[in-house]
């Protein structure tokens, strides 16, 4: 065969590996742990399950009952950053998902995706600067029936809400935001110093938006915990994400790291953002980026 053949045949069997690899790895979901530093001394330690980007489809059962699993943890909350739903019929899906989670202490956000149904797109766009400026919405989700199965399930909405709640020993402050991507996110609404006497003050977004990362960050929020970005969902192997999908750095596109971590402000809080998940069920792909749930341990500052 002449070289000239075999080089498109080499390519053509590449690239077919390579999307093999990628609807594989969409369906490989990890549990990712890291320990934050941010409870007062002598505190004792705290366990967060951080749940994001699920984009739920009634059928996918084995993503369901992953999560399902995920009570058997018994961490002390639950902080869902939102885009729970792909699908009209998603919401009895979502809420079987969470049954067992709901039944433990929990605060929730909610993403574009619990409003509007994923439509299909070139996927190109989702390396353009924020996704591409035009915003491209399906039709509208039962946002409502997701909201009240999970704040009937004990869980607290934080979407442009400050609110406050006791774990264990510790009074921690929640102060949120609705989705800072479609812009529904009213910052001056729950704006304020940071409670003194709550033992951390946690900010919660779906979008990690430098808006809202800064406002929190400037009030004294101590940790900020996000999704949306997918971790970058096709990544490079050395290089990581290509993209946030949002204005943040593609070097935080999932996992924890210091905010903003420039000594603009007196104390930056640590962040935690989530590569989710799920994926649009028109782009049921990952490359380089697992889907993932994290536990994070939050322990005594030094």
């Amino acid at each position: 065969m002449r070289t000239s053949v075999k080089l498109p045949l080499a390519v053509l069997a590449a690239g077919a590996a390579g999307l093999g690899w990628s609807l594989a790895e969409a369906q490989a979901y990890t549990l990712r742990r890291f320990s934050v530093p941010v409870l007062p001394a002598g505190s004792s330690p705290l366990r967060v399950l951080c749940l994001s980007d699920l984009h739920l489809v009634p059928n996918q059962t084995k993503k369901l009952d992953w999560v399902r699993g995920l009570a058997a943890l018994e961490p002390d909350l639950v902080v869902s950053t939102g885009d729970n739903l792909a699908h009209l019929e998603a919401v009895p899906a979502v809420l079987r998902a969470h049954e067992h989670l709901l039944k433990l202490p929990g605060v929730f956000v909610l993403g574009s995706n619990d409003y509007f149904a994923p439509r299909p797109k070139n996927p190109a766009r989702y390396l353009l600067p924020y996704g591409g400026k035009k915003r491209i919405h399906g039709v509208r989700l039962p946002t409502r029936e997701l909201v009240e199965g999970f704040s009937e399930g004990g869980w607290i909405d934080l979407n442009n809400r400050r609110e406050q709640l006791k774990i264990n020993d510790l009074q921690l402050e929640f102060v949120g935001v609705d989705d800072p991507h479609i812009k529904k996110d009213r910052y001056s609404e729950v704006a304020g110093q940071a409670d003194p006497t709550a033992a951390l003050t946690i900010g919660v977004a779906h979008a990690p938006y430098l808006r809202v990362l800064d406002a929190m960050t400037a009030d004294g929020a101590g940790l900020i915990l996000a999704g949306h970005t997918h971790g970058g969902q096709l990544c490079v192997p050395g290089y990581g994400a290509l993209t946030t999908n949002c204005d943040l750095d593609r070097r935080r596109a999932k996992g924890v790291s210091r905010y903003p971590g420039n000594g603009s402000v007196p104390t930056d809080a640590w962040m935690h953002v989530s590569a989710g998940l799920g994926t649009s069920p028109y782009t049921p792909v990952r490359f380089a980026c697992r889907p993932e749930a994290t536990l994070l341990t939050l322990t005594a500052a030094a």
